[in-house]
């Protein structure tokens, strides 16, 4: 049952549980202190009044009339709330004068848990020669009734204050914990995809901290997934652009290659159809011209293969395609120089990692070769253990001497579409420019295996 109860319902619950304990041991005092102080009053009344006695009782002889002068001291004395003093033998009265008909009488508990018993003293005295006695007799049930009195005030103004109290705290601990129904509902709307809800921050300081950090949460939920939305966009717009870009290819490679092909086909068709024998000369010319066509095809097909995955990648490795990569590279500008390390194990990142590695220094080297007039290049593929969490990383990094990056600068597809393909497999890529060249840094996690 306790676990099914709000937090509001079980603060209130323990507030109430404790101001009814608290009441209750409080009462409980006064009842357990009660039969000390009546005990106490009731002994401190007949010793005073004994010592009375005693002190007047000499000055009696001297009264013109000693008996009726002891009457009237007894009658006075009498009239004390909590004792009376009688002569031995007269008859004694059941009430008292302190109590009264319209006093509230405490209940029988009460009284027999408090005083069960009533004091009588005897006290003896002499009266010109005679032995006579006093009796005093207490009479507790005005301390009692006193006593009982003042508990059931302290019950009533106890209770009256515990429960002011109990619905002030409640006051209080329901506007204090009142965000807490804003934060469920703004959490439901995240949840529901509504990235754009907010929480006003309120009540104590803690969840007024929790309320903030709640909204910043949304706020970045919110732009992650607008990242996602305009990555998978770019994702998408640089798909296309590749297949256009491959099928302009294909339209104005092919084409004129297989018309080339099939033109010498017939040239070829229609000697054979002339009845007479052939030329070698021209058998040689049309065969020579397919043999070209054939060989540019051939080179068009390795580069179009190339663009859609390296050549000898799977077969040789990451460190050997990227030894081709280099070689293709030093052999077409022998004019700059190439440094390179390449240290990473025969697919230790998986073939998707690989592939990104390779094309991250394929777009880094064209784009260095192309507009940064640098003379040195280096590069370097080195792992890097523990820089992407628990995943194992490489870490590629691609430098030339060039002249930079203007402050204008606008990244071209391929690094973009690069930075794109890194996001997605939890990587970053850097782009780092300033006088003396420009650096691409990436970092690419290991992926698995296919």
């Amino acid at each position: 049952m306790w676990q099914k109860l709000s937090l509001r319902s079980r603060i209130n619950l323990l507030l109430a549980v404790g101001l009814t304990l608290g009441l209750a041991i409080n009462i409980a005092r006064l009842v357990v202190e009660a039969a000390p102080r009546v005990r106490a009053e009731d002994q401190s009344v007949i010793r005073l009044a004994r010592e009375f006695v005693e002190t007047i009782v000499p000055s009696l002889n001297e009264a013109p009339d000693p008996d009726a002068r002891l009457n009237q001291i007894a009658s006075d004395l009498s009239r004390l709330r909590h004792v009376s003093i009688t002569r031995q033998g007269d008859a004694a009265t059941g009430e008292h004068p302190g109590n009264s008909d319209g006093e509230r009488s405490p209940p029988a508990w009460f009284i027999a848990l408090v005083h069960p018993e009533t004091t009588t003293v005897s006290v003896p005295i002499t009266i010109h020669g005679k032995p006579q006695s006093l009796l005093i007799t207490s009479h507790p049930n005005d301390e009692v009734a006193e006593i009982w009195d003042g508990i059931v005030t302290q019950l009533a103004v106890g209770s009256a204050l515990a429960i002011a109290l109990f619905l002030v705290t409640m006051i209080v601990i329901g506007r204090a914990l009142a965000p807490l129904q804003a934060l469920s509902q703004t959490m439901a709307n995240i949840e529901a995809g509504q990235y754009a809800s907010r929480v006003e921050p309120g009540g104590a300081p803690e969840l007024a901290v929790i309320c903030t950090k709640l909204n910043h949460l949304a706020g970045a939920l919110g732009e992650a997934v607008e990242d996602k939305r305009r990555l998978a966009e770019r994702t998408v717009s640089l798909q296309d652009m590749e297949r256009k870009e491959i099928a302009r290819e294909l339209h104005d490679e092919f084409g004129p290659y297989l018309f080339t092909l099939r033109a010498h086909a017939g040239a070829l068709t229609r000697l054979s159809e002339d009845g007479r024998a052939p030329s070698a000369d021209a058998l040689r010319k049309h065969a020579t011209a397919i043999m070209e066509q054939t060989n540019a095809l051939q080179q068009f097909n390795r580069r179009i293969l190339e663009k859609l995955r390296p050549v000898g990648l799977a077969e040789l490795g990451l460190s050997e395609a990227l030894g081709v990569l280099l070689r293709l590279w030093r052999e077409s500008r022998p004019d700059v120089a190439i440094e390179a390390n390449i240290a990473c194990a025969p697919g230790e990142g998986g073939e998707v990692a690989d592939l990104t590695i390779y094309r991250t220094v394929q777009e880094a080297l064209t784009n260095a070769f192309r507009h940064a007039d640098a003379t040195s290049v280096s590069v370097t593929v080195e792992q890097a253990e523990g820089i992407h969490g628990s995943r194992g990383c490489a870490l590629v990094r691609v430098s030339d001497n060039g002249r930079g990056l203007a402050p204008d600068h606008k990244s071209g597809f391929g690094l973009v579409g690069m930075r794109e393909r890194i996001l997605a497999l939890g990587g970053t890529l850097n782009v780092i420019s300033d006088n003396g060249g420009v650096t691409v840094e990436a970092v690419v996690p290991h992926g698995s295996h296919p």
